[in-house]
């Protein structure tokens, strides 16, 4: 009996629908959260045998279950395969049954299905078909977020369904799909519930959107929201809305965990999660909400009071314009950016330039949303300062 253990997200998923493609009836998938896999493997490695085969996708084992595996393999003669795309996993690549590859060659990231698919071709398993392409980049790329950056929608909307319905009828559909239809795409009621949940998602980012706090934890600025819905879509649109922030904290009280995201390539949330036993990719991970997460992440956020949202639709006072940027703050006041000849940027507030002269625009603002909360003001506010200050500006 063959016998899969993998993530049950879409890219965990992904590995099941593929193994059933693969072994048909001969295969049994487990699908796990990431704090569940270890318990699973080592309840399982008590009964296990040489006429089991093991596959373990897109989760990462503990060392006390990577030592059994690896005596199953060697000393009982059994079989373990362990394909991962997590660096976080790196470690495992030691043991002759394990193969943890972070990107192509080409440099696209990978994904815990592109992965199985390819080790499944290569082992003549499975047969290659258009839709079958099709759906493992679609998650590949969801997965490593470049469905963003290619306007994918195709790869959200996939992932978008599975967490509508139950993984038996996504893999259903899925499988109905992949084995009849000569072209992949999404039936009349798929496109129906999705459309609408597309329409509770933007409910959801704009309550979001006013609940965010900031503060610094360890050498990073963090943003931190209480969230449990659209984890994936809410971390990137409140990074790229809070590009002074390093990333994004979303935290589930009821399943006791922690979602990180980024969007900034210097910054690799693995190694945050990694400090409360936790791990993943460099721009997306989740650890536990232990007690020393709990302390920085809650307690020490709850006395803090939420971001003042930027104005979102403004003509004049907008970022970097050479006639100069207007916030507002609780602490300060007013804080005017200004650019200077040489292209850098410096700040008024009361009519007086603070010290520091910045060497961006992303520089000064970073500066005055960290230290002072501020937010970009809306035209009519903007437009009221030039015309009270216009004689002293152009003086400065």
């Amino acid at each position: 009996m063959i016998h899969l253990f993998t993530h049950n997200d879409l890219d965990g998923v992904g590995c099941g629908i593929l193994a059933k493609l693969a072994f048909n009836e001969k295969v049994k998938v487990h699908y796990n959260s990431v704090g569940s896999l270890n318990y699973q493997v080592a309840e399982f490695m008590e009964e296990a045998t040489p006429r089991h085969q093991i596959y373990i996708t897109d989760l990462s084992v503990n060392e006390e279950n990577a030592k059994k595996l690896d005596h199953f393999a060697k000393q009982q003669d059994g079989f373990v395969q362990f394909i991962d795309h997590h660096k976080t996993a790196m470690h495992l690549n030691e043991y002759s049954w394990a193969s943890v590859t972070v990107e192509y060659e080409d440099g696209r990231l990978t994904s815990a299905t592109s992965l199985f698919y390819e080790y499944l071709l290569e082992q003549d398993l499975i047969a290659r078909t258009e839709p079958l392409d099709e759906v493992v980049e679609l998650i590949r790329q969801y997965d490593t977020w470049e469905w963003d950056q290619n306007k994918n929608t195709k790869a959200k909307r996939l992932n978008d369904l599975l967490y509508m319905i139950s993984i038996d009828d996504f893999e259903s559909r899925m499988l109905q799909k992949l084995t009849s239809a000569a072209k992949f795409d999404f039936d009349d009621f798929e496109t129906q519930i999705l459309d609408m949940e597309e329409q509770k998602l933007e409910r959801y980012l704009r309550k979001k959107r006013r609940e965010i706090i900031q503060k610094p934890v360890g050498d990073n600025w963090v943003g931190i929201v209480h969230a449990e819905s659209f984890l994936s879509e809410l971390g990137n649109v409140l990074g790229k809305e809070n590009p002074h922030l390093d990333y994004i904290a979303m935290i589930n009280m009821g399943s006791k965990r922690i979602s990180l995201r980024t969007i900034h390539d210097d910054v690799d949330v693995s190694q945050v999660a990694g400090k409360f036993d936790g791990g993943g990719h460099a721009k997306a991970s989740g650890c536990s909400l232990n007690e020393q997460a709990y302390k920085l992440f809650v307690a020490e956020a709850f006395p803090l009071n939420p971001l003042k949202q930027d104005a979102p639709h403004n003509v004049f006072n907008v970022k970097e314009s050479p006639n100069g940027v207007l916030y507002d703050s609780k602490e300060k006041g007013t804080l005017f950016l200004l650019p200077k000849e040489d292209g850098t940027w410096k700040v008024e507030n009361k009519e007086k330039f603070l010290d520091t002269i910045f060497s961006s625009f992303q520089e000064a603002e970073t500066f005055i949303k960290r230290k002072y909360a501020a937010w970009l003001v809306k035209d009519e506010e903007y437009v009221n300062f030039l015309v009270e200050n216009i004689r002293r500006l152009k003086t400065n």
